[in-house]
């Protein structure tokens, strides 16, 4: 579908035109499943709209059903149809007023690859079957991540890559209480917290999901996405600036997972230098990272903990500013891990980041006294090359970070232990002799490196003898490939 657009118009264009097909294609085929099982009940109405709503599914209107679309796909006014399926569907169902794209008609679209577009949704993603594997899900996830890639810096903004989120939402481990995402972009977030909570037997109403986003166009996406997998989140309704227009006032979070943008100098910061949420110290006019920190903390509930991203510039700035504010988090005792990952991971930046958690809570658990300690990761050797330029955790690699991190809090049944060059327990001391920076390696030192005994001139003696074994079984292959070679006339 991305190919048969591409041509004529670019990746932020293209992926609105198929993520919004791809939702009709999706409220229709679960809508049309429904239709004809009420049509082989003679008791029942086809046409009643709450034998839908009493199962979760949208009411389509007759416009705007795939049947009629797709039938109509060759004709020239195509577009004007689907913004109209688009406008009568918002119109029966509230929670997507506003949401979805309608311009489709706009002349620069092509109508007639428009038309083959739609030819090419010869699959069902709406069905019982369907949704019980996820595959709209799966489906759009995979398109998200794909635009992301083709549109790069800017495909950051609404899409963080989903080993990153799964890293987050598994070290948090979310079971029950209010999740929030203050810049929540595709709703990636809150999407891995509940198939998490799905993964664990847990019971999907035990959270409820806050969120915001400034973008319109990703605002609908995060509204799509979510309500694509009857996620009843509240991200506004509305997009708003979180800084300017926070949507979610009296809210106090049980978990904050986030990725804000990095280092935003143009936040408006200027107009808030005596905001309520400032507690450990005005941040700079010129880079948003502390004041995002400290809107998290804001939000917090008494027992509450954050996880976001991070440019790895904030462990470790020495603006007067950023260091008053570092420095005030650490001594109150909010700091309770930070974790260095691996270049490559963003579509949107080859910055390196890190994960932050900060928490209300570092109460004792058991036999753990984590009080006046920071746990500190270094992951930037975990990872591999998903692509030649992105790199991704393994389930092993999320598991070996999150494992050490349970660990110490004493939320698993493991002993915890510093690994040299992977992991180690700091007290507040020792952070303080580092000027409160919080770069995890200078503390967790050096990988131990296994000694090498061998003497160097029996190794480059044993090297050179299997270097020798090797050439010449090099040259017996070659002779055989020349054999065949000219056995069927083709000698070199």
């Amino acid at each position: 579908m991305a190919d048969k657009l591409r041509g004529s118009m670019d990746a932020s264009e293209y992926k609105n035109v198929v993520l919004g097909l791809l939702f009709l294609k999706y409220v229709s085929d679960s809508f049309e499943e429904k239709n004809e099982e009420l049509t082989q009940n003679e008791w029942a109405d086809p046409e009643d709209k709450d034998e839908y709503l009493a199962e979760n599914i949208f009411w389509v209107p007759k416009e705007a059903r795939w049947t009629y679309i797709k039938k109509n796909a060759k004709r020239p006014e195509i577009g004007q149809m689907i913004d109209n399926a688009m406008i009568a569907i918002e119109k029966e169902n509230e929670s997507l007023r506003g949401v979805l794209p309608k311009d489709y008609a706009r002349p620069a679209l092509d109508k007639i690859r428009l038309g083959e577009t739609i030819d090419l949704f010869s699959f069902k993603i709406g069905d019982k079957k369907s949704r019980s594997k996820d595959m709209l899900g799966r489906v759009y996830e995979y398109f998200l991540s794909k635009f992301a890639s083709a549109e790069g810096k800017n495909g950051g903004e609404f899409y963080t890559p989903s080993s990153v989120v799964k890293l987050l939402v598994q070290m948090l481990e979310p079971y029950k209480g209010r999740v929030y995402d203050p810049c929540c972009g595709s709703g990636g977030m809150f999407v891995q917290s509940e198939k998490f909570v799905e993964e664990h037997q847990g019971r999907l109403g035990d959270i409820a999901v806050y969120g915001q986003e400034s973008n319109p166009t990703t605002w609908r996406l995060a509204k799509m996405n979510l309500a694509i997998r009857g996620i009843d989140g509240d991200i506004g309704d509305h997009n708003a600036d979180t800084f300017h227009n926070d949507l979610h006032k009296g809210l106090k979070a049980d978990y904050i997972l986030a990725n804000p943008p990095f280092n935003i100098s143009d936040w408006g910061g200027e107009k808030l230098r005596e905001d309520v949420r400032w507690q450990f110290g005005t941040p700079p006019v010129g880079n948003a990272n502390y004041a995002w920190i400290q809107h998290m903390i804001s939000k917090l509930a008494p027992s509450g903990t954050a996880g976001f991203v991070l440019a790895n510039g904030s462990m470790s700035t020495s603006t007067a500013s950023e260091l008053e504010i570092r420095k005030n988090l650490i001594e109150q005792d909010l700091v309770e891990c930070i974790v260095t990952l691996p270049g490559q991971l963003f579509y949107s930046t080859q910055i390196p980041v890190c994960l932050w958690f900060v928490t209300r809570n570092k109460a004792k658990n058991g036999k753990k006294e984590r009080r006046k300690e920071i746990l500190f990761i270094d992951a930037r050797k975990q990872g591999h090359m998903s692509s030649r330029t992105l790199k991704e955790f393994s389930t092993e690699d999320i598991n070996k970070i999150s494992e050490v991190y349970h660990a110490w809090c004493g939320t698993n049944e493991q002993e915890y232990q510093d690994v040299a060059g992977f992991c180690k327990v700091a007290k507040l001391d020792e952070v303080r002799e580092h000027e409160y920076i919080l770069t995890p390696g200078r503390y967790v030192g050096l990988e131990a490196i296994e000694e090498d005994s061998e003497p160097f001139e029996e190794k480059i003696e044993r090297l050179t003898g299997e270097l020798s074994e090797q050439f010449v079984k090099s040259r017996k292959l070659e002779d055989e490939i020349r054999v065949i070679l000219e056995g069927i006339g083709h000698g070199v």
